[in-house]
């Protein structure tokens, strides 16, 4: 039998009892590692930093409003534009890390819109944003 007792004589008994020595043990050992290696890892290093006054640099991006309606045309910024001067503009504004805003309509051809995304990259602008509407 698993569970025996340890006493000579009479009929063998289990044990009822868990012997919790070793848990005990086992929980003191890791409360010793613990206590030791908490303060180790804190490695702080005094250093005397300078401190400086900043104001916070509010600086918005430029945004680029390209709409493409299912006819094909173009509208830049809300004025009717041709292919020609879009990327002239997209040209002029890549130094300055500008986001394209586009606005394609549902019937729109899928060339004409990788067409806007080729010259976009073409000029250098990596943020890119496709403008929708929620559903209502």
């Amino acid at each position: 039998m698993a569970f025996g007792s340890f006493s000579e004589g009479g009929t063998p008994q289990p044990m009822g009892e868990i012997n919790t020595t070793p848990l005990v043990d086992v929980m003191l050992v890791l409360l010793v590692i613990f206590i030791i290696t908490i303060p180790a890892m804190h490695q702080a290093v005094p250093i005397d930093l300078p401190q400086v006054s900043s104001q916070k640099v509010e600086d918005k991006p430029v945004v680029i409003q390209l709409a493409l309606d299912a006819d094909g045309r173009y509208f830049l910024d809300g004025a009717p534009a041709h292919r020609a001067d879009f990327e002239a503009h997209f040209a002029a504004t890549a130094a300055r890390n500008p986001e394209l805003h586009l606005r394609a309509d549902r019937g729109t051809r899928y060339e004409n819109v990788a067409d806007i995304l080729a010259a976009a990259q073409k000029a250098g602008i990596n943020r890119i944003a496709f403008v929708t509407e929620s559903k209502k």
